[in-house]
């Protein structure tokens, strides 16, 4: 692999400041995962979700630099909105597992929650336990606002996600592209 200075943390006061919006992130704990900011360490387990075949769903595989660029967007929305990107951690292992998201990214009516798992981590209901504490978290910050799960139309496995945390397939599509279905979360019934 090549070697990638830009994955070393930054010394000295930058450390420092660096720590200070990691510890300002909350940090989401269920049975199994803690949800918490994400890291630099944590690239190189993350990256092949979105540079390999893995990633055909969420527009990929992309190139490492476009993998790179989609990931420090949506940890940037923790910077410019007050919410973002999730590392989903083994509770027990300390394991990287995924990533989960509270997101409204370029392009998209309205915000989104998402959940993307690398291989090994799939089929064990990770994404379902990740996404429960995201709804959660969702409501309690958006304050009553409607959100969504975007998903590609043929992803039946995070199709199955959605409906299993209660999301509703809205019968409009994604506006910038009709293969992308629309989950809607509610608020709840009082």
């Amino acid at each position: 692999m090549t070697e990638r200075p830009w994955l070393n943390p930054p010394p000295g006061p930058a450390a420092e400041r660096a720590a200070g919006v990691t510890e300002a992130i909350p940090s989401l704990e269920t049975r199994r995962l803690r949800l918490r900011a994400p890291r630099l360490d944590d690239w190189p387990v993350l990256e092949p979700i979105w540079t390999t075949e893995h990633g055909r769903h969420i527009g990929g595989p992309m190139s490492p630099e476009e993998a790179w660029l989609d990931f420090n967007q949506i940890v940037a929305s923790w910077l410019l909105r007050g919410f973002g990107a999730f590392t989903i951690e083994d509770l027990e292992t300390g394991r990287v597992l995924g990533i989960a998201t509270l997101d409204h990214e370029w392009g998209d009516p309205e915000p989104e929650i998402g959940w993307l798992l690398i291989p090994e981590a799939e089929g064990r209901g990770f994404a379902v336990e990740a996404g429960r504490a995201l709804i959660s978290h969702a409501r309690e910050l958006l304050g009553g606002q409607d959100f969504v799960a975007y998903m590609d139309a043929s992803h039946e496995r995070s199709i199955r996600v959605a409906e299993a945390l209660g999301g509703k397939l809205d019968e409009a599509r994604h506006p910038e592209d009709k293969d992308v279905l629309v989950y809607r979360f509610e608020e709840e019934d009082a």
